[in-house]
C-alpha cells in the first residue's frame, strides 16, 4: 500500500471521510474537526430535470411539456431551493467551451449556489483499444472542465456487473482506467467518485476503491443503485469510502419493475454512523420534476439538515 493510500485510509479512520476511532496522534485541528457534528451540504442533480433540457448527451431533444431549462436556469432553480448544484454533463450544449464553463462558474457564484460536482456516463469495463482510449480521454476532459467550473467532484462509472464478472481482463482494464483518471484529477484538485452503478455489488465497489491508489478517489454512493435483498447493508458497507452521496426517493427491488420508497431516515443514520461529511445530492427520477422536486428536497432537509 502506497504512502498516499495509507494517508487516505488514515483519514477514513479518523472520521474525515468515514467511520472509525480518532487517532491519539491527530493534530489539534484534526481533533477539532472530528469532534464537530458532520456537515452535510444538500444539492440537486441536473439529471432530475433531464426531460427539460434542450440537449441530452450531445443531441437535441424536445423539452417535455414545453418546459425548457438550460444550465444557467437550473442554477437559478437551485438558488430558489437554497441548495448546491450537481451539473450533469449530459445536458450541456455540445459546443460548450472553456469560456462557457467559466460563465457557469461566475453565474453560480453570484447566485450563491455551490457547484458540488459534475457527472459523466462512461464505461471502463471493456477491452483495450480505441473505444476505451476515447472513454478515458473524455473523462480527463471533463475532469478539467470540473476544475474550470470549480466543481470539487466528478462521478465516473467502472462498468456493468456482467462485464466486470465476464473476465479478469475487464476488471484490470477498468481499474487501470480509473487509476489514470484519478491521477489526472489529482493534478486539478478534483475528487473522482466511482458510482455503485451497473448492478455492481457492495463487495465489488469496495474492491475497486481498494485497488485504485489515490487520495483523490472514493465512492459516489447512490442510495438507489443497489438492487438486492438488503440494499441498505451494501450502502452501509460502502459509506466509509464515500466522497459524494446521491439520494433517490425510490429504490428498485430484485423483482423486475418494482420500486419501493427509500427509507431516508435509515440512509441518514448510516451516513451519520460512518461520519460522512460532504454533499448529499438529490437525483430525482420520478414523474414531473417541477412538481416533485420541492417536496423531495423538503424530505432531505428533514433527514439530513441544511
Amino acid at each position: 500500500m502506497t504512502s498516499n493510500r495509507r494517508k487516505f485510509f488514515k483519514s477514513l479512520s479518523a472520521g474525515v471521510l468515514g467511520a472509525g476511532a480518532v487517532s491519539q496522534t491527530l493534530s489539534a485541528q484534526e481533533k477539532l474537526q472530528t469532534a464537530t457534528t458532520p456537515v452535510l451540504q444538500l444539492a440537486l442533480a441536473a439529471y432530475s430535470f433531464r426531460p427539460h433540457f434542450a440537449f441530452s448527451k450531445g443531441k437535441p431533444q424536445e423539452p417535455q411539456g414545453g418546459k425548457k431549462i438550460d444550465m444557467f436556469e437550473f442554477i437559478d432553480y437551485c438558488a430558489g431551493q437554497y441548495c448546491g448544484a450537481e451539473l450533469t454533463s449530459y445536458f450541456f450544449p455540445p459546443d460548450a467551451d472553456d469560456d462557457y464553463f467559466r460563465r457557469i462558474k461566475r453565474h453560480a457564484f453570484l447566485n450563491g449556489v455551490p457547484i458540488v460536482g459534475t457527472a459523466i456516463g462512461n464505461n471502463f469495463t471493456i477491452p483495450k483499444g480505441e473505444e476505451l482510449d476515447q472513454q478515458i480521454a473524455d473523462a480527463k476532459k471533463w475532469i478539467e472542465r470540473a476544475s474550470i467550473m470549480g466543481a470539487p467532484h466528478i462521478r465516473l462509472f467502472a462498468g456493468k456487473r456482467k462485464q466486470w464478472e465476464a473476465s479478469a481482463e475487464n476488471k484490470k482494464n477498468a481499474i487501470e482506467a480509473l487509476q489514470e483518471c484519478a491521477d489526472h484529477a489529482a493534478k486539478f484538485g478534483v475528487f473522482v467518485g466511482v458510482e455503485n452503478h451497473g448492478d455492481l455489488s457492495g463487495d465489488q465497489v469496495v474492491q475497486i476503491v481498494k485497488s485504485v491508489e489515490s487520495e483523490w478517489f472514493g465512492v459516489n454512493l447512490d442510495s438507489g443503485n443497489f438492487v438486492s435483498e438488503d440494499p441498505y447493508a451494501e450502502f452501509e458497507q460502502c459509506a466509509p469510502f464515500a466522497v459524494n452521496v446521491q439520494i433517490k426517493t425510490e429504490m428498485k427491488t430484485p423483482k423486475k419493475g418494482e420500486k419501493v420508497h427509500s427509507d431516508l431516515a435509515r440512509v441518514a443514520r448510516i451516513l451519520k454512523a460512518a461520519n460522512y461529511r460532504g454533499n448529499v445530492v438529490l437525483e430525482y427520477e420520478e414523474e414531473d420534476s417541477y412538481k416533485g422536486v420541492p417536496g423531495a428536497m423538503d424530505q432531505l432537509r428533514k433527514h439530513f439538515g441544511r
